[in-house]
């Protein structure tokens, strides 16, 4: 036998595509080639060498003949070390070592003693195999877990070549993964607690309005107030996962190569909070050869946390535009468009002015008027407006830092105010940060006195119709906190309040 096919996969974005890999081998002339075609990356052309150690350290050899590997389809360029194990087990094939081999998907990396490294995207894979109509995949062991919470295929994690080759010609002996999904609902949540945080009552409310809705909030106020410490326990407050958006989330990290191992899916909302020298592609994603999910797309069903707003590029900032609207990011390349999933709840700290305490009755600022206008600059007002809620967050009274904490709701309370909210927004098919136009002047109808009061805070803070529109929306997750069918003056005016910063700083 000189021609032997099986099947592989290879990453675009965060879904995969099926790759036939194609092995021929013919009498060497005075040289033995080895030749990989259909557009291989550099990873791809340098696994000659690693799958001839791989097979001669396992006990096979390697064929005297010169070998040609063709991964099909031609115009998808082929990235990683994933194909090594494919086309081991294709010319493994072709010699006649291993019985027929196209009813299985095969991924996986050589080591030089032909054990098997771990592969980006298990679970992408695995979906794609399913789509396919592939029944079974085989894997690294350490991949196994996670493509295993798949349904309609089979998955076999393996260790060593050798157990590739003993199983595809006794598949017998071997049984399927079984997929560990945890109880996402009775999932222990990690987070520090709120009542741990002293003061900062309207902090606190506010925080709890934005998890409810999923609405983006920036905290603005000195050194050392609480920003941080607040942020930090948003993730706490949300609801647990369902079953939908731990696959979503558990996907997008699997294919960016930082899913936690021992795990099949993710327990917990993601918390990412990267340094403010992060870069364009890092932020959103990209990078050279084939884009990577960034942190905006990792915080998918999650929080994404931005300490020190103004101290990132303001080009970078401007790149979250698209997320925070649309809830995707959205890659163009010159060989195709590639779409992350981004929906996200932003929660952003920044200091009033370089020093801090612009504003602060306590110290006084040493800023000029100049220097905090560019300061406050770095954030635009498009990006502004995109962000629901701007909670000032003032220095704590020694009192209140000092005195017993009363009438703190813990993060269990809050969270299962939280959970009520939201289950009004999932009968309704959205969650209020992202209700459609449509419905936003149905769901949202104020009556003369909130026509009024809404009219007022318009002019006064000079907002946009994207900010009217935001804030309506914050309106709505108020009223839906205080399980009313229509939005009041009342929530209406509080929902007014948590935009004043419009006025006290930007304008």
């Amino acid at each position: 036998m000189a021609l032997f096919r099986t099947f592989s996969a290879v990453i675009q974005g965060i879904d995969a595509h099926v790759i036939d890999v194609e092995v021929d081998m013919y009498p060497a002339g005075t040289t033995r080639d080895f030749v990989t075609v259909g557009m291989p990356d550099a990873a791809v052309r340098e696994s000659r060498e690693r799958i001839k150690s791989a097979m001669q350290n396992s006990g096979f050899g390697f064929p005297s003949k010169s070998v040609t590997i063709n991964l099909a389809p031609a115009n998808l360029r082929k990235e990683g070390a994933g194909f090594d194990l494919p086309m081991a087990t294709a010319i493994l094939g072709a010699m006649g070592t291993v019985r027929k081999s196209d009813e299985y998907m095969i991924v996986g990396e050589l080591s030089l003693d032909g054990s098997l490294r771990p592969v980006r995207g298990a679970l992408s894979i695995a979906v794609c195999a399913a789509k396919r109509g592939i029944k079974n995949l085989l894997l690294p062991f350490e991949n196994a877990l996670e493509a295993a919470v798949a349904e309609d295929i089979n998955v076999f994690g393996l260790r060593h070549l050798s157990e590739v080759v003993h199983f595809l010609n006794q598949p017998e002996t071997l049984s399927p993964t079984v997929a560990k999904v945890p109880e996402l609902q009775e999932a222990a949540v990690n987070f520090p607690d709120f009542a741990d945080v002293r003061g900062q009552t309207m902090a606190k409310r506010a925080l709890e309005v934005a998890a409810a809705g999923n609405h983006n909030v920036l905290l603005i106020g000195p050194p050392g107030s609480g920003k941080t410490m607040l942020a930090r326990r948003v993730a706490g407050i949300l609801p647990a996962l369902t079953f939908r958006e731990a696959l979503e989330a558990t996907q997008i990290h699997g294919v960016a190569g930082v899913l936690p191992p021992g795990i099949g899916v993710l327990r917990q909302r993601p918390f990412r909070s990267p340094h403010h020298t992060i870069s364009d592609a890092g932020l959103i994603g990209g990078g050279s050869g084939s884009p990577r999910p960034g942190e905006a797309s990792l915080a998918h069903q999650g929080v994404l946390f931005l300490d020190e707003l103004p101290e990132f590029p303001r080009g970078v900032l401007e790149q979250l535009r698209q997320p925070l609207e649309e809830g995707a990011v959205t890659l163009a390349r010159s060989n195709g468009t590639l779409t992350f999933p981004a929906r996200l709840m932003l929660v952003a700290a920044m200091n009033p002015c370089p020093c801090g305490y612009y504003g602060d009755a306590a110290r006084e600022c040493r800023c000029t008027p100049g220097i905090i206008q560019r300061y406050l600059a770095k954030v635009s007002g498009p990006l502004l407006d995109r962000i629901d809620l701007h909670i000032e967050v003032p220095a704590v009274p020694y009192k209140e830092l000092r005195g017993q904490s009363t009438g703190t709701s813990t993060s269990a309370e809050i969270r299962a105010r939280v959970e009520a909210a939201r289950e009004i927004q999932r009968q309704r098919g959205f969650y209020n940060a992202q209700i459609p136009p449509s419905q936003l002047r149905i769901l949202s109808a104020l009556d003369e006195a909130g026509e009024k009061t809404l009219e007022m805070a318009v002019r006064r803070m000079n907002l946009s119709a994207r900010a009217h529109d935001r804030m309506l929306r914050v309106a709505r997750t108020i009223a839906d906190l205080d399980h009313c069918a229509a939005v009041s003056t009342k929530h209406l005016a509080e929902a007014v309040q948590f935009r004043n910063l419009d006025r006290n700083y930007w304008n």
